[in-house]
C-alpha cells in the first residue's frame, strides 16, 4: 500500500523568528489525518516562550507578546508534550508531514535542549524519519515551474484549501493534504516506499540549496551559505 492510502500525522510551529539556534515556539499543532484527509486527532499549544514576540513575527501570526505571557503555557513543559508527540507517531511508523521541516523539526530539536527535555533524535535513537515535506518534493518533482513555494502557493496549485494560513493547526493539516495530492499527481513519488522517499529527499534538498546558494552567491552575498541537511540541522560546533 502506497503511503498516500495511509494515515499521515502532520507537524507545524508558528515562532519568534526564522532563526533556528536563537528563536521560540510561540504555537504548535500535531494532528494526525486518516486515509481520507479527515482529521483524527489534534493536539495544540500555545506557548509563554519567554521572550518578547518581536512584532513583526506577531504580524504573521497574531500572537503578541501580552497574550502569549497571559494564555501561554511554561515553555518547558510544552516542548517536552510536542517532541513527545512528534515522536509517538514516528517510532509507529506514521510519517510526519512537516512543510519545510529543515526548520521545524531544527527549531524543536534547539528548544528541547534549551529546555533540557529529551529532542525527537534522542527519542527515536536516531533523525527523525520518515518524514515527508512539501516544500522539498514539489521543487523536486516541478523544478522550473516559476512562482512562490509557500505553503499557500502551494495550496492554491494543488487544490487545497487553506483558510487560516499561519496557524499552526490550519497550516498542518493543509502541508498533509497538499502531500497526498503531490503523490497522487506524481505517481513515481506517491509510490515509492517511505525509505526511498527519505533517501530521495535528503539528495533533493541538498541539491537544491547547493543551487540556491549558487544563486545567492552570482546575485546577491558571495559568501552566501545555505544549509544543506535535511531534515534537521546540525547544531553548530562550540570553538
Amino acid at each position: 500500500m502506497s503511503w498516500i492510502s495511509g494515515a499521515l500525522t502532520a507537524f507545524d510551529l508558528e515562532t519568534t523568528g526564522t532563526d533556528v539556534e536563537s528563536d521560540r515556539i510561540v504555537t504548535a499543532a500535531v494532528v494526525r489525518l486518516d486515509p481520507d484527509g479527515t482529521v483524527a486527532q489534534e493536539r495544540t499549544w500555545l506557548l509563554d516562550p519567554g521572550v518578547a514576540i518581536p512584532e513583526e513575527a506577531s504580524a504573521i501570526h497574531g500572537i503578541s507578546t501580552e497574550h502569549a505571557r497571559t494564555y501561554g503555557v511554561p515553555a518547558a513543559a510544552a516542548v517536552e508534550e510536542i517532541a513527545r508527540a512528534v515522536a509517538e507517531g514516528l517510532r509507529h511508523g506514521t510519517p510526519l508531514v512537516v512543510m519545510n521541516a529543515r526548520y521545524d523539526l531544527s527549531l524543536l530539536d534547539r528548544e528541547c535542549r534549551r529546555h533540557a527535555v529529551a529532542t525527537v533524535s534522542e527519542r527515536l535513537g536516531g533523525v527523525p524519519s520518515p518524514v515527508i515535506d512539501p516544500l522539498v518534493i514539489d521543487k523536486h518533482v516541478d523544478k522550473y515551474r516559476k512562482g512562490k513555494r509557500a505553503l499557500y502557493a502551494l495550496c492554491e496549485h494543488y487544490g487545497v484549501s487553506l483558510d487560516d494560513a499561519h496557524d499552526a493547526r490550519a497550516d498542518a493539516v493543509a502541508a498533509a493534504r497538499v502531500v497526498r495530492r503531490m503523490g497522487e499527481r506524481h505517481r513515481p513519488v506517491g509510490a515509492m516506499t517511505l525509505a526511498d522517499l527519505q533517501e530521495l529527499q535528503v539528495r533533493a534538498a541538498a541539491e537544491q540549496s547547493v543551487s540556491l546558494q549558487s544563486y545567492l552567491r552570482r546575485t546577491v552575498d558571495p559568501e552566501a551559505v545555505v544549509e544543506a541537511a535535511w531534515p534537521l540541522i546540525p547544531r553548530p560546533r562550540t570553538p
